[in-house]
């Protein structure tokens, strides 16, 4: 009875041992002693502050794009604004594009002095740097 006992504690043993290597533990872990991979050196330290510099970089870039587009569509939207108060201008004729400060007017007009107005109201428009006419006459 002593005997049966003792056999199936060993074997429970040999089972756990076995079950844990196939799993993946180190016994070491038992015992409270680290692996040699999860000492983190030098080499690990400075990867991690190349990465965070590397993604740092990238989000300063993305919130640079991205304080450039509001502040285009910010000027798109203040001279479209200006256009559909002024009488002389139709402005659902006229598409306003900006790009870095640099306004580009395209669409169809009535006249040559609704040509001008709308241009002269893109011009005046603080922010913008350029105004590029590619209006058409009717």
């Amino acid at each position: 009875m002593i005997r049966g006992l003792l056999k199936l504690i060993v074997f429970v043993v040999v089972v756990a041992i076995v079950g844990a290597f196939l799993l993946g533990y180190d016994i070491r872990d038992f015992r409270g002693m680290d692996r040699p991979g999860d000492v983190v050196g030098t080499a690990g330290s400075e990867r991690a502050r190349q990465a965070g510099a590397e993604i740092g970089q990238r989000t300063a870039e993305a919130a640079d794009a991205t304080r450039r587009a509001v502040a285009d569509g910010a000027l798109t939207s203040k001279i479209k604004a200006k256009m559909a108060l002024d009488d002389t201008v139709k402005a659902l004729q006229i598409d306003v594009d900006t790009q870095s400060g640099i306004v580009t007017l395209s669409g169809t007009v009535g006249s040559q002095a609704e040509r001008e107005r709308a241009v002269a109201l893109a011009r005046e428009t603080q922010g913008v740097t350029q105004v590029v006419d590619k209006l058409r006459l009717k």
